[in-house]
């Protein structure tokens, strides 16, 4: 009795420091985040270009946290011709890893929303076409317009907004915490655009 008690404990002990350790392993400094994005291994060979735009620092430490996740995410991108990949819903990794997409014009400005997830990370890929989006920090929104929606996990905002063109063959991530407008019309000129999404579990933000 007293043997099958102590070994509780410890198991208790050795779960409790486990835990300790793996959130100081994601504690990753600005540095050492950059160096681990720069070699570009989590990568996997995708033949897709990362936007200049993604936080490093957020990317490395949802990375470290759920790393088999983004390897299913990028071995998907790796292993499917994206070009002629049909429309629809593609599972990966049950709820953890799922893949949407679409092939449609991009809008005019004023039929956009800024919205941000809570918990899902989005991985937005353009195929071909170019698509302008918006990216801003959701403490920073100007209002709510719709609260979070927990069963469809998103929420919509009024935002100044910085704004990106995305080309084709290249993606662009937005974490819990980043608002974003996508579907927008560079310049003002629809095009069909081809986009595969590839939603990823997300790691809450400490204190969220």
């Amino acid at each position: 009795m007293k043997k099958g008690l102590v070994l509780s404990v410890l198991l208790v002990a050795f779960s409790v420091l486990s835990v300790n350790a793996q959130l100081t392993d994601t504690a990753i400094s600005k540095s050492k985040a950059a160096k681990w994005y720069k070699k570009k291994e989590w990568l996997n060979g995708v033949a897709l270009t990362p936007h200049k735009s993604i936080n490093k620092e957020e990317f490395a430490r949802q990375y470290a946290i759920n790393k088999p996740y983004w390897d299913k995410a990028f071995a998907f991108l790796k292993e499917h011709d994206l070009k002629t990949l049909a429309k629809g819903k593609y599972p990966v990794d049950g709820d953890n890893v799922f893949v949407s997409v679409t092939e449609d014009p991009s809008k005019d400005f004023d039929k956009t929303n800024w919205e941000s997830h809570r918990k899902y990370i989005d991985v937005q890929c353009i195929i071909t076409g170019d698509e302008k989006m918006g990216k801003w920090p959701v403490a920073e929104v100007t209002s709510t317009t719709k609260p979070y929606d927990e069963a469809k996990d998103v929420a919509n905002y009024t935002a100044p907004g910085k704004f990106y063109v995305i080309p084709g063959g290249s993606f662009i991530i937005f974490f819990p915490g980043e608002a974003h407008r996508p579907n927008i019309s560079p310049d003002g000129k629809k095009q069909v655009v081809k986009k595969v999404v590839v939603k990823v579990r997300a790691v809450p933000i400490a204190g969220s």
